[in-house]
């Protein structure tokens, strides 16, 4: 059963940012890994590949769950989503594993995407504070003034925080996001006070509290987090695709999210450190018990068929309208955004 939306336009400034990481989309982006050269060729964008809320993407590969299905999947990565987005908008790639609130964003700007499997039923994002700044935000009530790190403007992680900031009174002009990517550089702006806290996944995460930078603020790396945060299910990580290549390729699609729901079910069926030692040795940067422990912190976001979760549009929609001025009165129809017929295939 096919679900979709239409949305009415978000501000000009988005088109922008569309417009220009476009130009520089081919520079960034760089191949993580190469398919097996048999099958169907396939190229999928991630917005960060080593992060564990992407996990999928990287396992399936690894269990040769692509090759069974005659698939010869390149996976590619850019440090954020919202430039794994612009790949696929470019014709770059066929797929995109990001956050499923770029489909939804990508509506409003006469693009037609849609999710066809469903990694997750949580965001996966933890907003932290520094160790120096814990005394004074002690809740996203103490946002105002405050410098706030996120992946990048327009990322999903900028979604969450400006959310978090007017849910709790603050309003998203009180505080500064600051672009400082994810991983090392995340941790180097927390230490140095480039920013006071931020939102950033694991392993990110676990490197922070292992270091003592900071602590946790908002964890929502569970169902039940999210729902405390965002008042529901938040569908996140998700492979989606521009919709006429969809309806084109019903036949790669399918084995694609075959290959994914197998991977979710597998990962549902081990246990973190089983996941870890199926992972390249590189993404544990040299601390395997710190990679699997960041592994075992986010596993509860994960669905284990690929479906969406009931009413998780419904709550991201609600996210989105609470910020964004240019769809708070639009008059939204959560259809084109995402489909189950694959994943129900799949089952």
């Amino acid at each position: 059963m096919r679900k979709s939306a239409r949305y009415t336009t978000l501000a000009a400034a988005g088109l922008l940012a569309l417009s220009s990481l476009t130009a520089c989309a081919n520079d960034a982006a760089s191949t993580a890994s190469t398919g097996s050269g048999k099958g169907t060729k396939v190229k999928i964008m991630v917005g960060g590949l080593d992060k564990v809320i992407y996990l999928p993407a990287m396992l399936t590969q690894r269990l040769g769950y692509f090759d069974a299905e005659g698939l010869d999947v390149e996976l590619l990565t850019e440090p954020a989503g919202v430039q794994a987005e612009t790949a696929l908008v470019a014709g770059q790639v066929q797929g995109t594993v990001g956050f499923y609130d770029h489909t939804l964003d990508l509506q409003t700007k006469g693009k037609a995407v849609e999710s066809v499997v469903q990694f997750s039923r949580a965001p996966g994002e933890v907003e932290v504070v520094s160790t120096k700044a814990a005394g004074d935000i002690t809740s996203p009530k103490d946002f105002k003034g405050k410098k706030l790190g996120i992946t990048s403007l327009g990322s999903s992680t900028d979604f969450l925080t400006k959310y978090l900031a007017v849910k709790n009174g603050v309003k998203v002009s009180d505080f500064s996001p600051v672009a400082v990517g994810a991983g090392a550089t995340f941790v180097s702006a927390l230490q140095q006070g480039s920013i006071d806290g931020g939102m950033t996944t694991d392993p990110t995460v676990a490197t922070i509290l292992d270091k003592k930078a900071g602590k946790v603020l908002v964890d929502m790396r569970t169902p039940e987090g999210s729902q405390q945060a965002l008042g529901g299910p938040y569908p996140s990580s998700s492979l989606y695709m521009q919709t006429d290549w969809v309806n084109g390729h019903k036949d790669t699609v399918q084995k694609l999210v075959n290959a994914f729901v197998k991977t979710l079910k597998w990962m549902s069926t081990h246990s973190a450190d089983e996941i870890a030692a199926k992972m390249p040795a590189d993404y544990a940067q040299g601390d395997k018990a710190l990679y699997t422990q960041s592994i075992k912190s986010t596993l509860p976001m994960f669905t284990a068929d690929g479906v969406m979760p009931q009413n998780g549009p419904e709550t991201v929609e609600k996210v989105l309208k609470a910020f964004n001025t240019n769809i708070q009165n639009a008059d939204v129809d959560l259809s084109k955004t995402y489909t189950t017929e694959f994943v129900e295939a799949a089952k």
